[in-house]
């Protein structure tokens, strides 16, 4: 049997579904098997994903290894933050509270609208001509 503990979690937001495992180490931060750095070109993305590690003071207490499919950079950040944040309620059940005042834990409902059909797209119309 393997020696670290391994809490595992999955988060998600709009298309984006990440599968994360935490474990005891020195903060690096691994998806899709590329460092997070590599991965996530925007600076924005970037504190979002270490959003919930600054928040509980344990940004050098684990090591994130994820998995992402689906969705665009923004929502695979926002997906990796949810996953992140349920991983470190496993690992530390007094982490519940602060993640939650901070919205963390909560999984964002918003999604994209269906295009209708007669329409351009979801809300957008085609252009009315008079003649």
């Amino acid at each position: 049997m393997n020696n670290t503990t391994k809490y595992r979690a999955v988060g998600r937001r709009k298309e984006a579904v990440a599968r994360v495992a935490l474990c005891p180490g020195k903060g690096s931060i691994i998806v899709n098997r590329r460092p997070c750095d590599e991965y996530f070109i925007r600076e924005t993305d970037r504190i979002i994903l270490k959003q919930p590690l600054i928040a509980t003071n344990s940004t050098t207490n684990f090591d994130v290894v994820a998995n992402i499919r689906g969705g665009g950079l923004t929502g695979q950040a926002g997906a990796l933050r949810h996953g992140i944040s349920r991983a470190l309620v496993l690992a530390d059940s007094e982490y519940k509270s602060i993640l939650r005042k901070s919205g963390y834990l909560t999984r964002d409902p918003r999604m994209k609208e269906r295009k209708k059909s007669g329409q351009k797209g979801a809300r957008k119309r085609f252009q009315w001509t008079k003649r």
